[in-house]
């Protein structure tokens, strides 16, 4: 979710739908809305939560933005107002917005207030939600000393000048920050229920709310299958058509394929072989994603990891370009860098950023076994080690599980002395080791919740929760800093920072980016006006069936 508009090209998420009943529409017009339209949809895991506060993957983020609306919302790459009313310019040499809300309600029928954003907001950012989205809130007034525990939630830059008003006080401008407004971490909470439900809400759907195009249904907190209703208290019912979404988890892309060829999903997401199998058939299609996949190495737990030469040594050990030709086979692309292509360009210039960074990074990110051997056997040297033993963790699903036995196999071969087990869990489980730093390797991911390089680069700060890692970096550091702060008004300068940092980034091998997503799908041509996100969630408004 970050600027601007002529930035970002549309990319699709890997998630599915599908029509299980019913009614054929004609024309995107109110009257098909009357009909049921029902779509199944597969995700490749389980809901976590629906607590705006508390989401921290793409499966409860999905789900949070087909119920919620914050003040803008994404129509592919188009910012648009969604409880705001207009797209708001900053005054006060860009440190002070002031939204206009509008008429809106909640599922229950009581309206969306300026205060439900203010409580929300300081909810998110207070210490003892335990939010892992807080750190997106830096830069609003007094967000990071609240975070830090030095001053209470209250003081939040962020008041309800009245019912229908909302102003919201920078410490410094942030470019991008009508973009990030879309992200859920920005979402209003029904202030009073939340209150009432505590810790239960967002566990289950009788502890939701909602001000979206649709509202929870039967989700009872587990299990590997929900639903979402059309919402009629939504303030642009009239241009949602959908009457249900059926949601179920699928790992296995053979299962999504079976369940896609006799009608049980309309839109099933394809690795490996079976999707290079599938390439130029009906209804296969292939969409670039603003995801990349990169290594990290836990420094703080693996001495080895320490030392630049290994961490250099592992990035060049591994052939990307056989990689995602041969084992993932699904059209993904290799990366340079962590920023993914085709998110952002440089300023006044049609060069992609990612490009502009591949530059200064592609000798360390291409395979290279001599320089890698070279690298490893004077690393070794320097930590006195004679070999290293590691565990590398991902996700139980098919195209991680191939990375994970891929990565095994070549840098064993040709890092003599490194040894790699591997551990696959459900995403849940990789996300809170990563975040306790219990891990030794782990194949991290992130999409971009906004069109702009800081929502990768700001990752790999020192004191960023993200970092999970632990890699550091003063010069990093400083760089992005500059690019937050003072260079935040110079676009030019803005941008030479983050390409900088970058490099750096990658040069050190602070994280080791492996590819960027192309995700392959079988996707039933009934569905039409299906628009997705620059975080690459789908915008289910205006989507029918044909």
């Amino acid at each position: 979710m970050k600027t601007q508009q002529k930035w970002f090209v549309m990319m699709t998420a890997a998630l599915t739908l599908v029509l299980a009943a019913c009614g054929q529409s004609s024309a995107k017009t109110s009257s098909s809305a009357s009909k049921q339209q029902v779509w199944h949809r597969m995700e490749s895991d389980v809901l976590q939560t629906l607590d705006p506060s508390k989401a921290s993957e793409g499966v409860s983020g999905q789900a949070i933005i087909d119920t919620m609306n914050g003040l803008y919302k994404y129509e592919g790459h188009d910012l648009q107002p969604a409880m705001a009313t207009k797209i708001v310019k900053p005054t006060n040499n860009g440190l002070t917005y002031t939204f206009k809300l509008r008429n809106a309600k909640w599922s229950d029928g009581s309206p969306v207030t300026a205060q439900d954003f203010v409580f929300a907001w300081q909810r998110t950012v207070n210490p003892a939600t335990k939010s892992s989205q807080a750190n997106m809130y830096s830069g609003i007034q007094n967000a990071d000393d609240i975070r830090a525990g030095k001053k209470p939630a209250s003081t939040l830059g962020v008041k309800a000048l009245n019912d229908k008003t909302l102003e919201v006080t920078l410490e410094h401008p942030i470019p991008y920050f009508n973009s990030l407004l879309n992200n859920v971490a920005f979402f209003p909470q029904p202030a009073k229920q939340v209150q009432k439900w505590g810790e239960k809400y967002g566990t289950k759907s009788a502890y939701t709310l909602s001000n979206g195009a649709f509202k929870s249904k039967d989700w009872s907190g587990t299990g590997d299958k929900w639903v979402e209703v059309k919402n009629n208290q939504y303030w642009n019912k009239k241009n949602v058509h959908l009457t249900q979404i059926d949601v179920q988890v699928v790992k296995d892309s053979n299962t999504a394929l079976d369940l896609y060829h006799t009608g049980k999903l309309d839109d099933a997401t394809l690795t490996g072989q079976l999707a290079a199998q599938q390439k130029g058939k009906t209804g296969y299609v292939a969409n670039k994603r603003a995801r990349t996949y990169f290594l990290e190495l836990n420094e703080n737990k693996v001495p080895a990891f320490k030392n630049t030469k290994i961490r250099q040594a592992i990035s060049m050990a591994i052939n990307r370009d056989s990689f995602v030709k041969n084992v993932l086979a699904d059209g993904s692309i290799v990366a340079r860098g962590i920023t993914p292509a085709d998110l952002s360009q440089l300023p006044n210039s049609s060069t992609d950023f990612a490009t502009a960074v591949a530059k200064g990074t592609k000798t360390v990110t291409s395979y290279d076994k001599k320089k890698a051997q070279t690298l490893w056997e004077q690393g070794l040297k320097e930590t006195g080690l004679k070999s290293v033993s590691v565990e590398l963790l991902g996700d139980d699903v098919d195209a991680v599980k191939a990375t994970q036995e891929y990565l095994q196999g070549t840098l064993q071969e040709n890092l003599p002395g490194l040894k790699i087990s591997i551990a696959s869990v459900p995403a849940k489980n990789r996300q809170q080791r990563a975040s306790d730093r219990n891990f030794d390797m782990v194949l991290s991911t992130w999409g971009a919740d906004y069109p702009d390089p800081n929502t990768y680069l700001d990752l790999f700060t020192s004191t960023n929760e993200y970092n999970h890692g632990q890699w550091q970096n003063s010069d990093y550091d400083k760089l992005m800093t500059k690019a937050n702060t003072t260079d935040a008004n110079d676009p030019a300068a803005r941008f030479k920072d983050m390409t900088q940092a970058e490099q750096l980034l990658v040069n050190q091998a602070g994280a080791i980016p492996l590819y960027q997503l192309v995700a392959a799908r079988m996707v039933n041509p009934k569905m039409h006006d299906l628009k997705t996100s620059p975080g690459n969630s789908f915008n289910f408004v205006y989507a029918y069936l044909k």
